[in-house]
């Protein structure tokens, strides 16, 4: 065991990287956070302030970042999806270790050159799928590695994403076209759910896949009639439209705060308000903003060994939801993530009702709502072991471990582009 701790540099001061660097502050004997790369000052100085390092380890980018040599041992790489590939190779080719934020790279090229410059320079890489380790999953594949469901048969997943965290994400926000951030919807929200199945099937490779979906309702026919092009502008459904900005962001507030101010956060509500009217992304008609991204989309995959799963994804509903059920050759799984809750029903011919279920309730341990079920310091404390060469747990999510869950993800964008079918590459 070693005493010192692992140190680490911020590659993008987003949100998410703050999640993962915050572990040192409650673990300051196992990390500790020695700089940022990031072209913004403010962030720049947010992070020196809160982790305690000087200011001459706040770089504008990358480049300057590697013309200083290896300053630590690893890189917590928290930039936008199409960026990680490129601002990761420089700093693995100097010996860095890497935790990449998700998706790990944005089509098949990228992956092929991440994993071409990890297996060259010996670096250790680990993907921040976080709901691998929330106690919910975890449980889940406890049981599937036991065996007591048997041979597994069918994995369903379904993921229904809230209207508020589709308008702001996938409407007005970052990701809302594949065009500008590089990531379609399923690539950017779902990866999450096709590891979750590629792990859960224990290393059975998928053989094909196949899907359909597309952009169905949040189009600009579909708007309110007389609506306008911006909410608190022009527009006579303000107080009463499901997607009003106004509604979301201000008659709500707190709900994402982190995505809508970043830098009017402790703003009056009047300087939000216009904010909002004039320049904003986020108040913009949700039925009128440049997305093109899918608001649903069903996956279907065959694995190797005959076993089938599915994963359907819809956006714009009236809460986030996400539900699973497996089904084994003794017995099957249900329950709901967000319920932090769920049933194994097993075959007993002797029972009432033809079966015997457990259930397991762990909503009194975590919430689903903070830190994805626990996951996400429990990832950073599994990076650690990895990159220390401990033992890691059962979650581990290296790179050689979350590649199918990419090569599904293509395979299934490219079917969905055809209404067809494709093979896993």
């Amino acid at each position: 065991m070693q005493n010192s701790p692992v140190t680490a540099v911020l590659v993008g001061g987003g949100h998410r990287a703050f999640i993962y660097a915050d572990y040192s502050l409650t673990h300051p004997n196992e990390l500790k956070i020695v700089g940022i790369a990031d072209p913004d000052k403010q962030r720049c100085d947010a992070a020196a302030k809160k982790y305690g390092f000087s200011a001459e380890n706040c770089f504008t980018g990358v480049e300057e970042l590697a013309s200083k040599g290896k300053i630590a041992d690893v890189i917590i790489n928290g930039t936008m999806d199409n960026l990680h590939v490129s601002t990761s190779v420089p700093l693995m080719k100097l010996g860095y270790d890497m935790l990449i934020e998700k998706p790990v790279a944005v089509n098949e090229r990228e992956l092929e050159v991440l994993i071409d410059t990890a297996e060259k320079y010996g670096t250790k890489v680990m993907v921040c799928h976080v709901l691998r380790y929330s106690d919910f999953y975890r449980e889940i594949k406890k049981i599937i590695s036991e065996g007591k469901l048997g041979e597994i048969l069918n994995i369903q997943l379904c993921e229904n994403v809230s209207y508020h965290h589709y308008a702001t994400s996938y409407i007005r926000g970052k990701w809302a076209n594949s065009d500008k951030c590089g990531t379609s919807m399923l690539l950017a929200k779902c990866c999450h759910d096709m590891d979750l199945m590629m792990w859960l099937m224990g290393g059975v490779k998928p053989k094909y896949v196949s899907s359909m979906g597309g952009r169905q309702y949040f189009r600009r026919e579909n708007a309110p009639k007389d609506a306008g092009e911006r909410c608190l502008l022009d527009c006579p459904y303000i107080d009463t439209c499901n997607l009003s900005a106004k509604r979301i962001y201000l008659d709500l507030p707190g709900k994402w705060d982190f995505y809508v101010w970043p830098e009017l956060y402790d703003a009056p509500y009047q300087e939000k308000y216009e904010y909002l009217k004039s320049i904003s992304p986020y108040g913009k008609c949700a039925y009128k903003c440049d997305n093109n991204v899918v608001d649903h989309q069903t996956v279907t995959v065959q694995f190797e060994n005959g076993a089938t799963g599915s994963h359907n994804m819809t956006g714009g509903c009236a809460y986030s939801q996400r539900i699973i059920t497996i089904i084994g050759s003794l017995g099957e799984i249900r329950g709901i993530f967000e319920d932090q809750k769920f049933t194994v029903s097993y075959i007993n011919p002797t029972a009432d009702g033809d079966h015997t279920d457990e259930i397991t309730d762990i909503s009194d341990k975590c919430s689903a709502y903070v830190d994805h079920g626990g996951g996400d310091h429990a990832l950073v404390e599994d990076f650690i072991k990895y990159v220390r060469g401990e033992k890691t747990s059962i979650s581990c999510t290296s790179l050689d471990d979350s590649l199918d869950a990419y090569r599904v993800v293509f395979a299934a964008d490219k079917s969905m582009s055809k209404n067809g079918f494709a093979v896993v590459t």
